[in-house]
Formats: C-alpha cells, sequence, structure tokens
C-alpha cells in the first residue's frame, strides 16, 4: 500500500510546484534580459546584486558571518555548479541558437544522470517504479520536444554541447548535496540564506574578469532589463534554488531530479502565456505524459507490517 496524502505530502507538493513554476520561470526571464546584455555580464550583475541582497539581508538579521574554510568551499562549489556551470552553459547555447526544445530535451537527462550516479555518490537505492516513472517521463519530453525541434538547424556542434555541461553541473550539485545532508557533512546545516550567500557570492567571483575582459560589463539598463534581472534574482535564484534545496533535504535526488521532466512543456506554456506562443496537441500530449510519469516516480511504498503470529506459543519456544 502507498502512503497517504497528509501534511507533509502536501508541504513536499507545494515545494515541488513552486519549483517547477519559478525554475522554468528562467527561461521567460532570460528571453527578456539577453538582448540587452551579454553572457557573462548577465551572470556577473546577476551574482553581485544577489549577493549584495543576500548580505544585506543576512546583515539585518545578525546572520552574516564566516561558517569556516571547509563549509565555506563547500558552499562554493555548490554554487559554482548550480549556479555558475549550469547557467552559463544554458545562456550561451541559447545565445548560439540553439533551440530551446534541444535545451529542455538535454536538461531533461539530468534525472536519468542523477539516478545513475545516486547510488554511487549517495548509497540511495532506486526502484523500479521510480525508473518507470523517469523513463514515461523521458518519453512525455520527446513527444512535446521533438515535435518542435528543427532538424535543419546549424547551430555548431560546441553550442549543442553545453547543454550537457549543464547537466553534468546541476547533477553533481544535487548529489553532493544531498550526500552531505545524509551524512551531516559538507555544509554543517548552516542556514540556507548563508548557503545561498556563499554560492551566489563564489559565483559573482568566478564570472568577474570574463564579464570584465571579454565584455566590458555590457549592459543596457532600461526597463524590461531592470525587470526581467529582479525577476531572475528574487524569483529565480532566490525562489527557485530555496526549493530545490528544500526538496533535496526531505527526499532523494532521484525523485528531486524527476520535476525536470516538466520543464520543457511548462516552459512552453509559459512561453504561450507571455509571448502568444501556440502550444499544439503534441505539447498538450506531452503535458500530461509527464505529469503520469512524475506521478509515478514520486511514489513512496510504506514497508509491509510484519505478519502476526497464527499459532500458540510451543512452550519450549521459552525454554531457558
Amino acid at each position: 500500500m502507498y502512503g497517504r496524502f497528509n501534511g507533509a505530502t502536501a508541504s513536499r507538493a507545494g515545494l515541488a510546484l513552486a519549483f517547477v513554476l519559478l525554475w522554468n520561470s528562467g527561461f521567460i526571464g532570460a528571453e527578456f534580459v539577453l538582448p540587452f546584455t551579454a553572457p557573462f555580464s548577465l551572470m556577473f550583475w546577476r551574482y553581485w546584486l544577489l549577493a549584495a541582497l543576500l548580505a544585506a539581508v543576512l546583515m539585518l538579521r545578525g546572520q552574516l558571518r564566516w561558517p569556516g574554510l571547509s563549509t565555506a568551499m563547500f558552499e562554493s562549489a555548490i554554487g559554482l555548479l548550480a549556479h555558475g556551470a549550469w547557467l552559463i552553459c544554458v545562456i550561451v547555447a541559447l545565445q548560439r541558437g540553439v533551440p530551446a526544445g534541444i535545451v529542455a530535451l538535454v536538461v531533461a537527462l539530468q534525472p536519468m544522470a542523477t539516478g545513475a550516479l545516486s547510488g554511487v555518490v549517495t548509497g540511495e537505492s532506486v526502484p523500479w517504479y521510480r525508473w518507470l516513472g523517469l523513463i514515461v517521463a523521458f518519453a512525455g519530453v520527446a513527444v512535446a520536444v521533438l515535435a518542435r525541434v528543427d532538424t535543419g538547424d546549424t547551430a555548431s556542434m560546441v553550442a549543442y554541447l553545453l547543454p550537457f555541461g549543464a547537466v553534468l553541473a546541476i547533477t553533481l550539485a544535487s548529489l553532493l548535496e544531498r550526500r552531505a545532508t545524509l551524512r551531516d557533512e559538507g555544509p554543517n546545516r548552516i542556514p540556507m540564506m548563508l548557503g545561498l550567500f556563499y554560492q551566489a557570492l563564489a559565483t559573482a567571483v568566478a564570472f568577474t574578469l570574463p564579464a570584465l575582459a571579454i565584455e566590458g560589463l555590457y549592459a543596457d539598463p532600461n526597463p524590461a532589463f531592470v525587470a526581467a534581472m529582479a525577476w531572475l534574482i528574487v524569483g529565480v535564484s532566490l525562489g527557485a534554488y530555496a526549493s530545490m534545496w528544500k526538496l533535496i533535504e526531505r527526499m532523494d535526488a532521484t525523485r528531486v531530479a524527476s520535476l525536470f521532466y516538466l520543464g520543457p512543456p511548462v516552459t512552453m506554456l509559459m512561453s504561450w502565456l507571455a509571448f502568444g506562443d501556440a502550444v499544439s496537441a503534441s505539447d498538450l500530449a506531452g503535458l500530461a505524459i509527464v505529469a503520469a510519469g512524475v506521478s509515478l516516480a514520486q511514489l513512496k511504498k510504506q514497508p509491509r507490517r510484519a505478519a502476526q503470529p497464527t499459532r500458540a506459543s510451543d512452550p519450549g519456544d521459552n525454554a531457558d
């Protein structure tokens, strides 16, 4: 019998919904802001502003502190993977003409990568029904995305390999964070906002030199740029990442990663709402299949109760 829907389940479901909506809104924000800046400069402005905002909030709360070298190094590594490498690969791929559908399809490979590596990194096992859910969800992604893919696209091989770098980066970050949670090591359970501060700071520092040397910190600070940047900082960098780390703390890495399968159809729906992009029958069919697969992957089977003895005790069983 599978677990009943209770308060904890409702909380996880709410976090999952928030993560899916906030995370995929990043594609919409990027579409707004990229015409007014360049990739490295976008990372520079976004993460220095994010780090400054977090520092101000932490100072007001009296929580800004040095957590120790090992913890700072751990959070920096997570930031460079989950923020820096992930985003720059996606942003540069989009800038070089890789269709968003192709990027979304490749990014949707992350659950498979997480499932393949989770046993090695975290020691967690993946039951058969979760693998089945991942496969079903991947089929839904294929239905929604392949119907839109331009097979005659001539973008360079390098550009098409970049989304695979994003998959690798976010997979490693998720598994490292999950292993630290399970073993109570790594960040030593510092407050989430403090951890995000060191992640953002490491990412900002990493992109300062290329943004200065290659792009001269290019940005056109018009209202569209300011609005999109504000959303990317507050809604995505704070809201989406906070939701993701909370989910990783409450469930295993493979189940969290399965939510990425919702990316392509949800992003298409957002594009229709924001820009009027048409949603086809294949998009809706893919969304339905993905929802079914994710639901299957999220199931949690309860352990069976031990069988009660049906015979009377033999007096000899209790003999000393």
